[in-house]
């Protein structure tokens, strides 16, 4: 960074604090001051170009040129009142739809994916009649109120419900007992979760879930728990919401939606923007029999949600997806990602384990103790940024990298993404060989 841009980007920090608060966050030590993206690259103010491997909202590639295209277009023609009958949002909704597999035939299109989940848990709560909700341990699904008051990743004001129970997700990276007993215990605690909601007078509205358990650290849960606590789930009256923000529109590489990894069918599934490719547009994907209850028993609308411009962007970001085949391009990104991560893992004793699948992966690390590497991927995220590679970090313990880039990330990029990694981490152990580093903050 020049001094020029430096200076430039703190007097913007300046104006951000004075109008939008110290509290609101950045990336970063110094904030990364961004002029304008393209594909997998996002321009600095400083004229560096960064490799994006860290944003799925742009989820076919930042300003799409045909996503850019059919939102002009559609803007220029018509984008009106969603009570009106038009065209776009019905022909998007087939095009969704078709996505899915039955009994999911009916959408309810919003505009983030706090909107999404805040309205799955409503038909939830009253379909079932109940209002408790499981939750993972480690876990975000949104901003609203009451998704604050089960959210447990994130630092809230607001104490967990008395109407929520977390669960705690097994891993088979992290727990290296046979797989049955860490099966049957987990089991066991989901349970004891689900009869406490019982016994507290709640019942069991819904089981609210990331496909990936992303938040969590791209978990590795054994063979049969998902699809065993969602059976419980249903036994004890509740539905299953799939949370596929982060999860779905091919991001697995081997599905389409996360929830397909385990076989299981939810009866909800929640989207957000990387539906518009950043274009606010989420959507709540149900059945026949929740939609009508829902709507005989409420007069619900959405101002914005659907509109024909959001319907034009949602259709050119789908068309991308088939046309570009990006979820074989996941699949196969994705595996040469994992192979080459592999491959330095072995060489690396502080990097624990390769996790996630498809266009979501990443490290854990480990300090010199085996416990959580959190000051390592703290410092190697600082540092790809300055190498000019855009990555985070995840967990409750903040040591695992995540790696969830555009859907049009090829071969190279994960060449050079894993080429410049391997260069940190021999740089970091090079400098503590010969003296402590003070790992920077973010």
């Amino acid at each position: 960074m020049t001094t020029a841009s430096a200076w430039t980007a703190r007097a913007l920090m300046a104006r951000r604090r004075a109008t939008l608060g110290p509290h609101s966050p950045t990336f970063y030590d110094e904030p990364l001051h961004v002029v304008s993206g393209q594909g997998v690259w996002l321009r600095g103010a400083d004229g560096g170009d960064y490799l994006d491997a860290y944003n799925n909202v742009p989820h076919v590639g930042h300003c799409n040129p045909v996503v850019v295209r059919a939102i002009a277009d559609q803007a220029a023609k018509l984008n009106v009142h969603t009570r009106y009958l038009h065209e776009p949002v019905v022909e998007y909704a087939e095009a969704l739809l078709a996505t899915f597999a039955p009994p999911l035939d009916k959408v309810l299109f919003t505009n983030s994916g706090s909107e999404s989940n805040e309205l799955a848990l409503r038909i939830a709560r009253q379909h079932t009649g109940n209002t408790g909700i499981l939750v993972t341990d480690f876990s975000y699904h949104g901003n609203t109120a009451s998704l604050a008051e089960l959210t447990t990743g994130l630092r809230v004001k607001e104490q967990l419900g008395s109407h929520v129970r977390a669960l705690r997700i097994p891993d088979l990276d992290g727990d290296l007992r046979p797989e049955e007993v860490v099966l049957a215990e987990s089991l066991n605690e989901a349970g004891a979760a689900l009869a406490s909601l019982k016994a507290s007078g709640h019942g069991v509205a819904a089981l609210l879930f990331d496909p990936l358990f992303s938040t969590e650290g791209l978990l590795r849960p054994p063979t049969g728990y998902v699809e065993a606590v969602a059976g419980m789930v249903r036994a004890a009256g509740g539905l299953i919401i799939a949370d596929e923000v982060q999860s779905g529109l091919g991001r697995a590489g081997s599905y389409f939606w996360g929830h397909e990894l385990y076989g299981v069918a939810p009866e909800l599934v929640t989207l957000g923007k990387p539906l518009g490719n950043g274009h606010p547009l989420g959507g709540v994907v149900t059945t026949t029999e929740l939609l009508d209850e829902f709507g005989e028993a409420n007069l619900y609308f959405n101002t914005f949600a659907g509109n024909p411009v959001s319907a034009a962007a949602g259709m050119a970001v789908l068309g991308e997806m088939a046309d570009r085949e990006l979820r074989n391009n996941a699949l196969d990104v994705g595996g040469h990602a994992r192979g080459l991560l592999g491959k330095l893992a072995a060489e690396h004793p502080r990097v624990k384990a390769v996790r996630g699948v498809g266009l979501f992966f990443g490290l854990e690390f480990i300090d010199e103790t085996g416990g959580p590497g959190t000051a390592l991927a703290r410092w190697v995220v600082e540092d790809m940024r300055h190498k000019g590679v855009l990555i985070s970090r995840v967990g409750p313990h903040g040591n695992v990298l995540k790696i969830r880039p555009p859907m049009i990330f090829e071969h190279k990029h994960v060449d050079l993404l894993v080429d410049r990694l391997a260069a940190s981490l021999r740089e970091r152990e090079d400098a503590e060989t010969h003296r402590p580093i003070v790992s920077r903050v973010l």
